[in-house]
């Protein structure tokens, strides 16, 4: 049907065909009307989430739909499918506040098979459609606000970077309007900290398909947290934004993508290469290639000849590896969790009883931590670092002994005065064991 077509269609039933043809084929297909401006100079964008009211109309005037009837906002995802054509292309036109009229034809709408009873076959409906308010796309895990998403450019297909996965990348960082990195980057996924980049831009990019381009709010604690950046001059508490486009990529191996001869293969080099950034100072990095090692081995079943022993050689390395990159950063039950899967392999492991012992160290578990180096400097009475250990944790639970013990003496004695008291006030002003004063009394302790 043409825009000349839709309009011979309006004098039949009497309904103005008038309107913007916002349609990118020019076909007639959308015709827009603005009834009343909005403000601002700004568009919703693909991905954000939208929030309008809505009263849909045959072309002869009869109702079918009204969220304003209902008294509920109407909400959704932008350029995702979730509403018909003619909403993806008219929404994405409008500013707030804005109320408009979109005529949608057949082809935009339910098409020939209509939405029975309501809509019938090749039907062309009349939305009144205003625009409350429009929001980024919150990408990340717990839906916290921390990384939001405003799509520029749509990518292609479905497929999207994964851990370890080769990315070009051009750049953009600003802060209250200051660019503060402007860069082309070719970098695998895992590796941002060697770059300076936020945690934030890798998991932004983790959400991209190849080719799209995003505007990302990061709040602080996926971009530069409490420290700030002083290479970018970015004080802590800062949120920013980044201007991504994913020019291209190229995903890391998934484990079912692989052999066993892959897999354990694969696993050797990003050992190696796990070891080299955790000597480099680079632990969040040497994770990320110790995490691969675990992810493709754990559920391996199809081991053959030598190859049980080589995996598992390779998973207590990589267990042992993440529990110390974890106590360099200080995430001491992340630690812990490594080190009871490094003794699922090897339960007398001295690495594995050592940095647990430094985990529940951490976490203040002296009595724990004490049990742990104990073994330690049984099984391997040689290791002097855990003799130390023993002594200082017996120091700290000492100190907690004798902490303890004042608190509850000065708690005792606290209840000692308090009664004495009561027995003084008892005495002045009356009352006899079996009183009224007495029930006071044991009211009054009862509260406190």
């Amino acid at each position: 049907m043409t825009a000349e077509e839709m309009a011979n269609e309006g004098q039949h039933t009497g309904f103005p065909m008038e309107g913007e043809d916002i349609t990118p084929k020019k076909d007639g297909g959308v015709l827009k009307l603005v009834k009343k401006e909005g403000t601002g100079n700004e568009l919703p964008m693909t991905g954000d989430k939208v929030f309008v009211h809505y009263v849909g109309t045959l072309l002869d005037g009869t109702q079918f739909d009204s969220s304003r009837d209902r008294g509920e906002k109407f909400s959704f995802e932008l350029g995702k499918g979730q509403v018909i054509k003619a909403w993806d292309l008219g929404v994405a036109t409008m500013k707030v506040g804005e109320l408009s009229q979109l005529i949608c034809k057949p082809e935009y709408a339910y098409g020939t098979a209509g939405s029975p009873p309501k809509i019938p076959p090749n039907a062309t409906l009349v939305f009144q459609v205003e625009l409350f308010e429009f929001r980024g796309e919150d990408i990340t895990e717990d839906e916290n606000g921390g990384i939001i998403r405003r799509i520029i450019t749509k990518g292609q297909g479905y497929s999207k970077p994964n851990e370890g996965a080769a990315v070009e990348v051009t750049l953009e960082g600003s802060y209250e309007g200051r660019v503060f990195d402007q860069r082309e980057l070719k970098f695998e996924v895992g590796e941002r900290e060697s770059l300076g980049l936020p945690i934030g831009v890798e998991k932004a990019l983790m959400a991209m398909e190849q080719g799209e381009e995003s505007l990302f709010t990061i709040k602080p604690k996926y971009g530069y947290g409490n420290t700030g950046s002083t290479k970018f001059d970015i004080p802590g508490g800062a949120t920013l934004q980044y201007k991504i486009k994913l020019t291209n990529f190229e995903k890391a191996k998934e484990s079912w993508e692989m052999n066993t001869s892959e897999k354990l293969e694969q696993s050797a080099i990003v050992k190696d290469k796990g070891t080299q950034y955790f000597k480099e100072g680079k632990y969040r990095q040497a994770s990320v290639q110790y995490k691969r090692i675990v992810s493709w081995l754990e559920n391996e079943s199809n081991l053959v000849d030598g190859e049980e022993q080589k995996a598992k050689a390779l998973r207590l390395a990589a267990h042992l590896n993440l529990a110390m990159c974890f106590l360099k950063l200080q995430e001491p039950s992340h630690t812990l969790e490594n080190c009871d899967k490094a003794m699922e392999l090897d339960e007398a492991n001295e690495k594995a009883l050592f940095r647990r012992g430094e985990a529940l160290f951490a976490m203040k578990e002296f009595d724990r931590a004490r049990g742990d180096f104990q073994r330690v400097t049984q099984l391997y009475p040689g290791n002097k670092a855990a003799k130390s250990q023993v002594g200082l944790c017996q120091k700290y639970i000492k100190d907690q002994h004798e902490k303890d013990k004042r608190l509850y003496a000065n708690m005792f004695q606290k209840f000692a005065d308090r009664d004495a008291k009561k027995e003084a006030e008892k005495g002045t002003d009356g009352g006899n064991e079996n009183g009224e004063m007495e029930v006071e009394v044991e009211a009054n302790g009862a509260q406190e």
